[in-house]
């Protein structure tokens, strides 16, 4: 049955690239996916993207745009009908009137751009842009297309078993321990684990540990699913043997299928195999400050995320009917939550992250990058003088009702933050018995931490160019030889 439907699944993707490159030939069109887990800033991104391509921006890195080969830039409807629009007028709106952050991606949107450039030769062309936005939870589920649910409770009890996760695991690995697999269908007993095993994932959530690598993503974000069977389950000691028939186990192996069935896999058919080019956006930081087992988290997590693009330079054959992303950015964002001397270094780490999987994408053809940015940038730099020593700092405005060392934030007073630095051999972080990165501020004895402040996006954006780190680098990297 899974062949089959593995099948049908390849038959409808090359359908519809056919078509999409049918339409392509009289008017080229990328798609580029936009995603990233919780809290790293997909939306912040992707309304930054088309700020500076529809309204310019100082872009040096980005050729077509620095070069003045963009002629123009417009929004038009979006191509698919059944898709939610990225709202990016109400995403603008929040960050100049309000000065807030716009709310985080739950579900897949679309927007569209038509971008008029002139060509190094001088001719003039059009470049459609497709901009698909969705969560990187989804994008970790993924890797369960190819993981039976045997498989699939191994490995996430594993998880819930290890020392960084097992005090918040707690609760739903005693729950597994009174369910055993073998045992009779219960409904109650169902709902009972699968709400822990949520419970559980969220906690792993949390700034104090921030893991990552926390599939099945809708139990995170379940949407119009909430409480639905296919969102009923939760990973049991089943152990190496299929679940027999009218077992507890049965039962939730059933739901686990039709998870893959109902969500897995019509995102994969319907949004992610279509894409051309991606970037993953990852809040290094948060693993950064949780220590290195949040690091070694996340490099796991990000190994699983590249192990699900088929990635490879697109040939004739695989370009009509099996398409692949040509192109990889993996970004680490809140850039501006460090002084510059650590963006060079922050990249580092970020390419140390994903050592592994660059490698396994440039044995495909593809290309993979890393770059640390913040889209909008939210802190400006200052040096401050501190016991007699000028530091390094940086300044900004930490959000209404914010607390740090018993002083409540009003929203418009500005603080200055002195972030430390970060260590030049990324290696130093990934030890297990290190301690992690620790801002200069959290290394003064009796000094406050601010490393989980979170600043409001700065005055005056939507009137001018938005100020960023290193937007133009990701831009020239993702769309530069389109617009050559």
């Amino acid at each position: 049955m899974v062949p089959f439907t593995a099948a049908m699944d390849d038959a409808r993707i090359a359908l519809k690239t056919l078509a999409d490159r049918v339409e392509g030939l009289a008017h080229p069109t990328l798609r580029l996916g936009v995603t990233g887990l919780s809290r790293a800033g997909k939306t912040i991104f992707t309304t930054a993207l088309v700020h500076a391509l529809t309204r310019g921006g100082r872009l040096p890195v980005f050729e077509a745009m620095q070069s003045g080969r963009i002629a123009r830039a417009e929004l038009e409807p979006q191509p698919d009908d059944a898709v939610p629009r990225f709202a990016y007028e109400d995403h603008l709106k929040t960050l100049s009137q309000v000065r807030a952050w716009p709310a985080s991606t739950t579900r897949v949107s679309e927007l569209r751009l038509s971008i008029r450039f002139a060509t190094a030769r001088g001719s003039l062309r059009t470049l459609t842009l497709d901009l698909v936005d969705y969560p990187g939870e989804w994008l970790l589920d993924l890797p369960l297309l190819d993981m039976s649910y045997e498989q699939f409770a191994r490995q996430s009890l594993a998880l819930a078993r290890a020392p960084a996760r097992a005090d918040v695991a707690a609760p739903y690995l005693a729950a597994v321990a009174d369910a055993p697999a073998a045992g009779p269908v219960d409904e109650a007993k169902a709902r009972e684990v699968a709400a822990l095993f949520t419970t559980y994932l969220e906690a792993c959530r949390t700034e104090k540990l921030a893991m990552s690598l926390l599939p099945p993503g809708r139990f995170l974000m379940p949407g119009d699913l909430e409480g639905s069977p296919a969102l009923t389950f939760a990973p049991l000691d089943v152990g190496d043997d299929t679940p027999r028939a009218g077992t507890l186990g049965a039962m939730m192996e059933r739901r686990y299928e039709a998870y893959r069935n109902a969500v897995v896999r019509p995102f994969f058919r319907n949004h992610f195999a279509r894409l051309d080019r991606q970037i993953v956006l990852v809040d290094a930081l948060s693993a950064l400050n949780a220590g290195p087992a949040a690091l070694a988290d996340l490099e796991r997590a990000l190994d699983g995320i590249l192990a699900a693009f088929r990635t490879g330079r697109n040939s004739l054959v695989s370009t009509l009917f099996r398409p692949r992303i040509e192109k990889v950015l993996f970004a680490a964002t809140k850039a501006d939550h460090l002084h510059r001397a650590s963006h060079d270094r922050l990249e580092a780490i970020l390419a140390r992250l994903v050592e592994r999987a660059r490698g396994r994408a440039s044995d495909h053809g593809a290309s993979l990058d890393v770059v640390a940015l913040a889209a909008i940038r939210a802190t400006r730099e200052a040096r401050v003088r501190r016991d007699g020593h000028e530091l390094d700092a940086i300044v900004g405005t930490p959000d209404k009702g914010q607390e740090a060392g018993g002083h409540v934030f009003d929203g418009e007073e500005e603080v200055a933050v002195f972030p430390g630095e970060l260590p030049a051999d990324p290696d130093t972080l990934f030890d297990p018995s290190g301690a992690g990165f620790r801002g200069l501020a959290s290394a003064v004895d009796g000094d406050v931490d601010f490393r989980f402040l979170r600043f409001r996006p700065p005055a005056g954006i939507g009137a001018g160019p938005m100020p960023h780190i290193r937007l133009d680098r990701a831009l020239q990297f993702l769309l530069g030889d389109r617009l050559a």
